[in-house]
């Protein structure tokens, strides 16, 4: 069996130099404690482009949670040497989006964004309004009392794909009461007295169509799940104050949104209601797209236009005309989570 022993008598016989030398270079190699606990090497690639990036004096690209991430082709091999199927790419795309969705929603306050909105609106969120747009919500939010809860403001983005819109309802601001807004326009939670407004788009439903019920309650989810979009223009309202989150940037982001579904979307009902909506929506392709026009169904302007605009009943022609499946105005649950 050999020993050290041998060694350290070869280098004592060596010349005192060159025996420092062999010291030195076993001490080199030797592996240190800290070695045990640290990550493991990098590979030599790795290691050059490291090297490389060290030498590139240029600034670094800001790393955007939001961003597209780039969609890998059939040819592309998986680690283990195979190709991947279209099954596996599109499951490592919808992981990548909603892992992007979770981090904006973190950077937004929220935890509740649609995946496919947040891709489709990337580009939207890069800028800077939106940085200020954040920090001036956060800010009114530790002053007092901002609605909907954080949590609820992106709930118009989560009940179906930004694709698969069938109809806009296109609304103001949120409800400025407690526990009225929850993130889809008109509509309030359940428990919370219905709003005028919302009563007379039930009376209007009664008169439209056939089997209408009014229910008991103001919470339109059932609507949203059948891919009616129901965006108010502003996101946030302080607590009893109409209007105060006016031209603070979500008007830029909801005709983001309002653009994006005009560009890449056929055949969507534009349900334009009031003065404002129909200055919002004036852009949309009424080529493309089927745009209903009438006056607020508010108490103050109801009467002049809105009732008997027929205006539901339309917006399922339109649907079926063009081979959707029309929207069931009476599936008004309670009990749905979006």
């Amino acid at each position: 069996m050999r020993t050290g022993g041998g060694r350290r008598a070869k280098l004592h016989k060596m010349p005192p130099k060159t025996a420092r030398k062999l010291k030195d270079k076993d001490h080199e190699n030797s592996p240190k404690i800290s070695s045990f606990f640290s990550k493991s090497p990098k590979p030599a690639g790795v290691l050059k482009r490291a090297r490389a990036a060290d030498e590139d004096d240029s600034p670094e690209p800001k790393k955007t949670p939001w961003a597209s991430p780039t969609p890998l082709s059939p040819t592309q091999s998986s680690s283990a040497g195979g190709q991947l199927s279209p099954e596996q790419l599109a499951r490592m795309e919808k992981k990548k989006l909603e892992a992007g969705a979770r981090l904006l929603a973190k950077r937004l306050g929220t935890s509740n964004i649609g995946p496919s909105w947040v891709q489709a609106l990337q580009a939207e969120f890069k800028k800077t309004y939106m940085e200020k747009l954040i920090s001036f919500v956060a800010a009114e939010r530790l002053k007092g009392k901002v609605y909907p809860p954080a949590d609820d403001v992106f709930t118009w983005t989560t009940a179906f794909p930004i694709s698969q819109v069938k109809v806009v309802i296109i609304g103001q601001d949120p409800y400025h009461g407690p526990k009225q807004a929850h993130g889809l326009c008109f509509s309030v939670r359940v428990g919370v007295q219905i709003p005028p407004s919302l009563r007379n788009m039930y009376k209007e439903l009664m008169q439209d169509i056939d089997g209408f019920v009014p229910p008991d309650h103001g919470y339109l989810a059932g609507w949203a799940k059948q891919g009616v979009l129901l965006l108010n223009a502003c996101l946030t309202v302080r607590e009893r104050e109409p209007n105060s989150h006016k031209e603070k940037g979500w008007e830029r982001l909801t005709d983001a949104v309002i653009h994006w579904i005009n560009n890449h979307c056929a055949g969507v009902v534009f349900l334009l209601w009031g003065a404002y909506a129909q200055k919002k929506g004036a852009f949309v392709n009424q080529k493309q797209h089927c745009v209903l026009k009438t006056v607020h169904p508010s108490p103050l302007s109801a009467s002049r236009g809105f009732f008997g605009c027929k205006h539901f009943s339309k917006a399922n022609e339109y649907i079926k005309k063009n081979g959707g499946k029309e929207i069931d105005w009476k599936y008004l649950p309670t009990d749905l989570q979006l």
